[in-house]
């Protein structure tokens, strides 16, 4: 029988973080901060990839034609954003007659411009790259692409600070191979950072607030049914703050489960209802950790 346990405790992790580092816009010619363990490494299931991300990605799987000689691919998009940042990757397939890494970089920029003196050539988990710069300075983007035998892929990260600590720390992380490991991502609509930052509102711990957040209402998350067939069990941790406005926002995932599981409790996580933190007579923000135990 299915029993899924909600327990809501303040986060040990996040006891030093007293700033917001969500999707607000950062003042004008000021690099957002970066913090590195509020990401998470993601992959996909039956993928050789992974890459640390801000936050669940959005992801979309469908068939499509290679423009090249009209051969049917199956294609995955991820995407994100933070901080006016967009984060995307893209995997095609790559059936035969196999595409080389040039090909493949010729088919997908037909309609982008990418200056050719930023051309730089990558290796990673022995598999070969390339890396290119927009030329477009209203919206600069940095490209990578790789090819390996059965797969295409290309990790995009466009927006106004594409030189920030945050975008060099992404496509450093980029692993390839079946060694790959991460957060399983799903189809779905991903979640979105949405608290905001830097407005000088400040993020409480637990211990920083005269009340703390005080649970109204709290959604369990649904079993799906392929977790169920794979017998899958665990628990989900999310990050979240507890909004002042009552809104549960900045969901990150710490630790996530395969089949929709991860999705399922970000959902019953939307849904919570509180009443906010206090802090001298005024309500505030909060951090908080949200786990979902998952058992069959």
């Amino acid at each position: 029988m299915k029993k899924i346990l909600f327990l809501l405790v303040t986060s040990v992790l996040i006891a030093g973080i007293t700033q917001a580092q969500g999707g607000a816009v950062a003042p004008a010619g000021i690099k957002p901060p970066f913090d590195p363990g509020s990401w998470s490494r993601f992959t996909v299931k039956g993928e050789e990839f992974s890459v640390l991300l801000p936050t669940l990605p959005a992801m979309t799987t469908n068939k499509g034609l290679r423009n090249s000689d009209q051969k049917q691919q199956s294609q995955r998009h991820l995407k994100t954003s933070l901080d006016e940042v967009v984060y995307s990757i893209e995997v095609f397939e790559n059936p035969k007659p196999r595409q080389s890494l040039d090909e493949f970089i010729a088919e997908q920029t037909l309609n982008a411009e990418y200056d050719p003196a930023s051309e730089r050539r990558l290796v990673i988990y022995g598999v070969p790259g390339k890396e290119y710069s927009s030329l477009d300075k209203d919206s600069p983007t940095v490209v990578q692409f790789f090819a390996t035998e059965k797969r295409l892929y290309r990790f995009l990260a466009s927006g106004p600070y594409v030189e920030a600590q945050a975008v060099r720390a992404f496509f450093s992380s980029i692993k390839l191979g079946k060694e790959a490991y991460g957060i399983e991502v799903s189809d779905g609509p991903g979640t979105q950072i949405q608290a905001p930052a830097y407005t000088g509102e400040k993020i409480y711990t637990g211990r920083e607030v005269d009340v703390k957040a005080r649970l109204l209402t709290k959604p369990e998350p649904m079993y799906t049914a392929d977790a169920r067939k794979n017998e899958i069990s665990g628990i989900v941790i999310l990050k979240v703050v507890f909004a002042k406005t009552g809104q549960v926002t900045n969901i990150r995932v710490v630790a996530g489960l395969p089949y929709g599981l991860t999705e399922q409790a970000i959902n019953a996580g939307r849904q919570i209802k509180f009443t906010p933190a206090m802090k001298d007579g005024k309500p505030v923000s909060m951090w908080m950790q949200l786990e979902y135990n998952f058992s069959l």
